[in-house]
């Protein structure tokens, strides 16, 4: 018997990356009508975290009870903080709940996912915070988390973290690790029908956002691709639909899709500047995330394909981008400024605020860079910006 000899390769293998998403996705017009028994087999006993209005909860929670499942309601007024997250840790665990709910956008859903870490792991939030604290690994794991969005923009029902605003530092940052991801992701297009057209645009460039920076990342990898181009596609098709007629089921459905797809990708492949300036921005001024991402995203893609072309006119992003713009218009020819105008016409179609509307100030703009730099969402950006560039992006959007 001969062994034949081993194959000796050749050329240079680059292409390492790894991929996680929730354990169990369920998607559909309707689906919430699954919760009952897909909590029911994580446990008995459910916190569930929603927005300013606890009404909303009560069809999940007559779905829960019809289960045999005992729930508590934690409403959570605008994006999570540190501190109402670990009041609602601390409650949870007084309740002795075993599994969490985070039903609403994604201020509702990290909310969940973060008080689910914290509930398993007692002691001080800030050792598991990213950038202003200790950036420990929880050694407890999370509690099971079912996550249920009502808007088509964040993705966190499939996100390994949570961003949280920390108030003393005037700054969101990230509560991070691979037990976060929810044991199961709900996401029913019928929820995101109410959602009123002001709100439909900014998270919809929001998702629109998590599809393009994860698509021109330097982690980008050949599953999220995929996975961002037809959210694109979703997107291009839809989002204008969506907006213009907030009972069109259709375009309801194809936005959901798109966002669930760009939260794969984000959490996969990592984001870029747009996000790199929304954590400062978001935690130094009372604006919406999604509202931030759309006066920023077209500046950014604008200043990166300018650094690209200066400082690397070979690198794969410029091609990207220029595919990203063919995808968003249809057309075969189109450039990256054709794909700009894109953004650009929706954006002004919406009439959605730029920075100076959300507060944001000339003399704001050296802090907020130094904070950006420092963003994990900064270190997958195509190409480092200079301070020069990332002054110009803010100057461009306020």
């Amino acid at each position: 018997m001969t062994t034949s000899t081993p194959a000796i390769p050749t050329g240079e293998s680059v292409l390492r990356f790894e991929f996680a998403t929730s354990h169990r996705v369920i998607f559909g017009a309707g689906s919430l009508s699954q919760v009952g028994p897909a909590v029911r087999s994580l446990g008995s006993k459910a916190m569930v975290i929603t927005g300013r209005n606890p009404d909303r909860a009560r069809t999940l929670t007559t779905a829960l009870t019809e289960s045999g499942v005992e729930s508590v309601v934690f409403p959570l007024a605008g994006e999570p903080t540190v501190e109402n997250v670990a009041k609602a840790a601390d409650q949870a665990r007084s309740a002795a709940c075993e599994v969490f709910i985070g039903l609403g956008g994604g201020s509702a859903m990290d909310g969940a996912k973060a008080a689910a870490v914290l509930a398993a792991n007692p002691g001080d939030p800030f050792d598991y915070l990213e950038v202003i604290g200790r950036g420990r690994v929880p050694a407890g794991g999370s509690l099971p988390c079912v996550a249920i969005p009502t808007t088509a923009g964040s993705g966190a029902e499939v996100t390994r973290n949570a961003v949280l605003t920390s108030p003393q530092h005037h700054l969101k940052v990230s509560l991070r690790c691979a037990s976060m991801l929810p044991r199961v992701a709900l996401v029913d297009p019928q929820l995101t029908l109410d959602l009123p057209p002001d709100l439909t645009a900014s998270t919809g460039l929001d998702a629109l956002t998590q599809l393009i920076e994860p698509y021109v990342s330097s982690r980008a990898n050949p599953i999220t691709d995929g996975f961002c181009l037809d959210g694109i596609r979703r997107v291009a098709r839809s989002l204008e639909k969506a907006y213009s007629n907030p009972n069109d089921l259709k375009a309801r459905e194809e936005m959901a899709l798109a966002s669930l797809l760009g939260g794969m990708s984000l959490s996969n492949s990592g984001l870029g500047a747009v996000h790199g300036f929304a954590g400062p921005i978001g935690g130094a001024f009372p604006a919406p995330h999604g509202a931030v991402c759309a006066a920023l995203l077209p500046w950014v893609m604008e200043a990166n394909i300018h650094a690209l072309r200066l400082r690397a006119p070979n690198h794969v992003g410029l091609s990207r981008y220029r595919y990203v713009s063919r995808v968003l218009t249809g057309k075969e020819d189109a450039t990256s400024d054709t794909g700009l105008a894109w953004i650009r016409s929706f954006i002004g179609q919406c009439g959605l605020p730029r920075l100076r509307d959300l507060g944001v100030r000339h003399e704001h703009f050296s802090g907020l860079i130094e904070k950006a730099v420092l963003s994990s969402s900064m270190k997958s950006n195509p190409i480092a910006l200079t301070a020069v560039e990332l002054r110009t992006i803010l100057d461009r959007a306020w």
